[in-house]
């Protein structure tokens, strides 16, 4: 399929969100001894790695990875931890950092594996929402952008693992006829 991509959100405007969600996760946090951001690979890499940039006082970092079985384009709800934290969590604050929520199903079941290690806190930031498409009532404590139902990619999010690297958010549009 070929396709042409349209600028959504600059790289600009990324960084204005990305400073308005630090400032409220530096006051949220300021009176914590650490802070563990935990990333959902792949995708949230990217904002993960600037975000942390941006914040304040003991900060660590761990990943995980998540898959979601079903369809191509829907996800079953079935979650397997391909790969998991390196750390405990229990009694920690932990701030679970994504790329995109889109309809909450594998978040939600990330959320319920992760309280059932029992934290001090969990919190969600989330870079992207696309709240029209919730499936499952997830609660995003920090979002940088809410956007429309388009499938979009840069800053992390790809299209057949390409585009990733672009420092930009934009949307993919299908070219006619070719």
């Amino acid at each position: 399929m070929k396709h042409t991509l349209e600028v959504m959100i600059s790289e600009q405007e990324i960084n204005q969100a990305l400073d308005t969600m630090a400032e409220q996760i530096n006051r949220d946090y300021a009176g914590v001894d650490s802070l563990l951001v935990v990333g959902l690979l792949k995708g949230s890499v990217i904002v993960m790695s600037d975000l942390v940039r941006r914040l304040d006082g003991n900060v660590q970092m761990d990943f995980m990875t998540a898959s979601s079985y079903g369809s191509s384009t829907e996800s079953s709800g079935d979650v397997k931890i391909v790969m998991d934290l390196a750390q405990s969590i229990k009694g920690r604050h932990v701030l679970l950092v994504e790329d995109i929520i889109d309809t909450g199903r594998t978040l939600s079941k990330v959320l319920a594996l992760l309280n059932s290690r029992e934290p001090a806190s969990l919190a969600i930031a989330s870079f992207l929402d696309k709240p029209t498409r919730r499936v499952v009532d997830v609660d995003v404590k920090y979002t940088g952008v809410a956007i429309p139902d388009e499938f979009v990619v840069g800053y992390g999010l790809d299209y057949a693992e390409s585009y990733r690297q672009l420092p930009y958010i934009a949307k993919v549009v299908p070219s006619d006829g070719e």
